[in-house]
C-alpha cells in the first residue's frame, strides 16, 4: 500500500471521528460563522484599513502575498484534483456548499494562516487569538465537512509559507 493511500486513510478515520463527536451539530453551527469570517472580503477591508492609516507598505504586502497564494493555491487545487468528502464518502451529505470542486488545500485555512502570520508580524500581541482564529477556521471547514484533515493541514503549510515569502521579499 503506498503512503498517499495510508495517508487518505488516517484522513477518513480522523474525519469520521470528528463527525462523530457528540456536539457535532453545535460545532456545525459555530462553523459556519467562523468559517464565513475567512471567505475573502474581510481580508479586502482589512487591507483597505491599512491603506487608509498610511500604512500603504503593509497593504501591498497583504496584495502581493496574497495574490502569490491564491496563484499557489489554484495550481495546487487543479493539480491534485482531489474530491471532497461528501464526493467521496457514501453517505455524507456536507453543511455547505462548497464554492469549487476540489478539496486540497483548503483556501479557506490557507488565507486565515497567511493572515495571521501578517497581521502577526505587525502586532505580535495578537498572535494568539489570530492563530487560535486560524485553526478554528480549518476545523470549521472539517466540521462543516467540505475538507479532509489533511486539506486544512496543506492550507495552514501554504499561507504561512506564503507569507513568510511575502516578508522575506517585500517587507
Amino acid at each position: 500500500m503506498n503512503i498517499l493511500t495510508n495517508i487518505h486513510n488516517l484522513d477518513v478515520s480522523t474525519f469520521y471521528w470528528l463527525m462523530a463527536r457528540k456536539n457535532r451539530q453545535l460545532m456545525t453551527r459555530l462553523s459556519r460563522v467562523v468559517s464565513i469570517s475567512a471567505d475573502g472580503p474581510l481580508y479586502v477591508v482589512l487591507a483597505l484599513a491599512f491603506w487608509t492609516t498610511g500604512h500603504q507598505d503593509w497593504a501591498w504586502l497583504l496584495a502581493m502575498g496574497f495574490t502569490l497564494e491564491r496563484i499557489l493555491y489554484l495550481i495546487l487545487k487543479k493539480g491534485f484534483k482531489r474530491n471532497r468528502p461528501a464526493d467521496i464518502l457514501e453517505d455524507f451529505t456536507s453543511f455547505i456548499r462548497p464554492s469549487d470542486q476540489f478539496s486540497f488545500p483548503s483556501g479557506h485555512t490557507s488565507g486565515a494562516f497567511f493572515m495571521a502570520y501578517c497581521v502577526s508580524e505587525w502586532f505580535p500581541g495578537l498572535s494568539i487569538s489570530l492563530y487560535s482564529w486560524a485553526v478554528m477556521v480549518g476545523m470549521s471547514r472539517i466540521f462543516l465537512g467540505v475538507h479532509f484533515p489533511t486539506d486544512t493541514v496543506m492550507g495552514a503549510l501554504l499561507g504561512s509559507i506564503c507569507a513568510a515569502l511575502a516578508f522575506g521579499v517585500v517587507a
